[in-house]
């Protein structure tokens, strides 16, 4: 049997594979999206081993979880919110990894610390000292910085993914970046 389903879009193959439950359509699945899951998990793991188990558990998750993607944005958004929150989870699961936020308070003053910072400053960081500044904020933080300035997530997929006001996506990314420019400044 010829494997038509190499050539239908994403959204195509998820509605096949929830009512037919094939495991050939969620191995085509997988083929899609295993190296990119795995590259999404690098960042919150300590190191490659358990990047791959946090890429093999998400995997298990996702097809037990498969019949709740509901079409209201790309698979591939949906699937990197499903990637994220998992491995956010798994962070705050375990206590003793948990990150420490540098930042200040807000109430700390000297300045506006919800003041914008322009995207341009987030692309002038060097890339090292900028994983290391992501490691040092919250994960939610980090998910939705990732989600915007890795994949590409429009303001509109993330009002979907977070099922929040624009308003409130706007303040969030604005809050995450100004919390992660403080943590690269003051690494030494």
């Amino acid at each position: 049997m010829p494997l038509l389903h190499k050539r239908i879009t994403d959204e195509k193959l998820v509605k096949k594979l929830i009512s037919s439950r094939e495991p050939e359509l969620f191995g085509e699945l997988y083929d899609r999206y295993a190296d990119k899951v795995f590259n999404k998990c690098c960042g919150f793991a300590i190191d490659l081993q358990e990047a791959e188990d946090l890429t093999q558990d998400i995997f298990l998750l996702l097809y037990i979880k498969i019949g709740s993607f509901q079409g209201r944005s790309k698979f591939s958004t949906w699937l990197y919110s499903f990637v994220y929150n998992f491995c956010v989870n798994h962070v705050n699961r375990n206590k003793y990894r948990k990150m420490k936020d540098s930042s200040r308070n807000f109430e700390e003053g000297d300045g506006n610390p919800l003041q914008e910072i322009p995207d341009s400053s987030l692309f002038e960081l060097k890339s090292q000292k900028l994983k290391k500044a992501l490691d040092q904020i919250e994960p939610e933080d980090k998910s939705i910085l990732l989600l915007k300035y890795q994949d590409d997530a429009t303001i509109k997929d993330l009002m979907a993914l977070l099922q929040i006001g624009e308003s409130a996506v706007k303040m969030r990314l604005k809050r995450a970046k100004n919390k992660v420019v403080n943590a690269y400044h003051n690494l030494k």
